[in-house]
């Protein structure tokens, strides 16, 4: 659990830095990195759900 955590936190700095330099800079590369991120933000949520419920039964 604690390394899907450490997954999760790895993901959404990857999501700010280029969600930030799209934004800011224009640059439509990190466009395309920060919205990789954001999917893979939306998986790692799910798994964490389901760890979670499995841990607290």
């Amino acid at each position: 659990m604690k390394e899907l955590v450490n997954q999760i936190k790895a993901e959404i700095d990857a999501f700010i830095a280029n969600a930030d330099a799209q934004v800011e800079k224009g640059n439509k590369a990190a466009g395309t990195r920060a919205r990789k991120a954001a999917l893979n933000i939306s998986k790692l949520m799910k798994d964490f759900r389901k760890a979670s419920v499995e841990a607290s039964k």
